[in-house]
């Protein structure tokens, strides 16, 4: 791992504006023109797992969800919890006295594995091993994990479909659920469906989930207060323009649809937007040259995907067929961009299209979800891409 120190004293620093490398003067900063000697607290310092030569990258793009957007845990996940609680309830027959339930939302990190049939939550170490087990919220015994986990000759995968990864933060709050199920069905195994085990349970938790997702519950509550639920970040804006002044496209990549993506970004950019009270204000997509909405990754990275491209008219929401002739992208950087800055659907072809780059090792992408945004990304195309860590505000780049 390669840490960006508080100061590049003696070092080389990277400029941002061409990309070459400048003996760094005493206490200069890559990012900052400023030659004053500065302290940068631990949480604003830059970590990466090994080091990128800027000069290569043509286009910087961003996820929105967990990335540029950082939902609070305590109102937006208390607020999924619930929404999947009603669910269950409303449409999967589960009994109305699971309404009472509390969600604490520091319990859970993302790294632990559900094991679906046995109703378990582990914690594993990078081999494999299961170093600690629970089942729902109580902790199973040295005798207990070596039945189920320790005992074969075969290790197991740990993978689909037995088993679910907690790796996003959207994700704590299933997993906390789950468990509250796990330990209510064992309690109380005549309030639950007939015919439910720990793995249709599971199941019903997704489904539940997605009903959430698809009937916009918890995104129009978001829309309605979004300082309630998203984290203001003073700091997207000066990024975004640093990057522009750089010489570099800017560009963004999301699953949410428009017009959710609008309201989330004129909070995020509002302070630095003389007028934000239209709701029919874009100025925010000054900042980037182009914007993908309802991207479904990580599909939108599959060198198969054959999704169509839309263009979406801002004021409006309507899609109209998009006008975009997709040719290798060699040929592609000697063809003009497209004009048009909105966009639905489409995939990695049209992006690299629409960025005018001949390959996408031209383009560093920062995500949250190292296996939804990296997978492809990363092992398939040989984009750059960067984990943006909300607990720790650092970058970790794989190229």
């Amino acid at each position: 791992m390669v840490v960006m120190p508080r100061s590049l004293i003696g070092c080389s620093a990277l400029r941002m504006d061409t990309g070459a490398v400048e003996p760094a003067s005493t206490g200069a900063i890559w990012s900052t023109p400023s030659v004053e000697p500065r302290s940068i607290s631990i949480g604003k310092q830059i970590f990466c797992n090994r080091s990128l030569n800027m000069r290569n990258i043509t286009a910087v793009g961003f996820d929105m969800d967990y990335t540029l957007a950082q939902y609070k845990p305590e109102t937006f996940e208390a607020l999924a919890y619930h929404g999947t609680i009603e669910k269950l309830v409303k449409d999967l027959n589960y009994p109305e006295e699971l309404l009472t339930w509390q969600f604490d939302w520091k319990y859970m990190v993302r790294g632990l594995v559900l094991d679906k049939k046995r109703g378990n939550i582990l914690k594993m170490d990078r081999h494999k091993y299961v170093k600690v087990a629970y089942h729902g919220f109580r902790e199973m015994s040295k005798e207990e994990k070596v039945a189920a986990y320790g005992s074969t000759l075969i290790r197991d995968s740990f993978d689909e479909p037995d088993y679910a990864l907690i790796d996003t933060l959207f994700s704590l709050g299933e997993a906390y659920l789950f468990a509250q199920l796990v330990d209510f069905m064992d309690n109380n195994p005549a309030k639950v469906p007939s015919g439910t085990d720990y793995a249709h349970m599971y199941r019903d938790v997704r489904s539940a989930v997605d009903l959430c997702h698809r009937d916009g519950t918890l995104k129009r509550m978001v829309a309605k207060e979004p300082s309630r639920y998203i984290n203001e970040d003073l700091a997207i804006v000066p990024m975004l323009q640093m990057l522009r002044k750089s010489g570099r496209s800017t560009f963004l990549v999301t699953n949410s649809l428009w017009d959710y993506t609008d309201v989330v970004m004129n909070y995020l950019c509002g302070p630095y937007m003389s007028d934000v009270s239209s709701s029919h204000n874009h100025k925010w997509l000054e900042y980037f040259d182009v914007v993908i909405t309802g991207s479904s990754k990580p599909s939108f990275f599959h060198d198969d995907n054959r999704t169509g491209l839309f263009e979406v008219e801002p004021d409006s929401g309507k899609l109209l067929n998009a006008d975009l002739q997709i040719g290798s992208p060699r040929s592609s950087q000697h063809q003009p961009k497209p004009i048009h800055k909105v966009y639905q659907g489409g995939n990695v072809g049209h992006l690299h299209r629409l960025l005018s780059v001949a390959s996408s090792s031209q383009i560093l992408y920062v995500g949250d979800h190292i296996y939804g945004d990296i997978l492809r990304s990363k092992k398939v195309l040989g984009m750059c891409y960067s984990i943006y860590n909300v607990s720790t505000l650092a970058i970790a780049t794989c190229c």
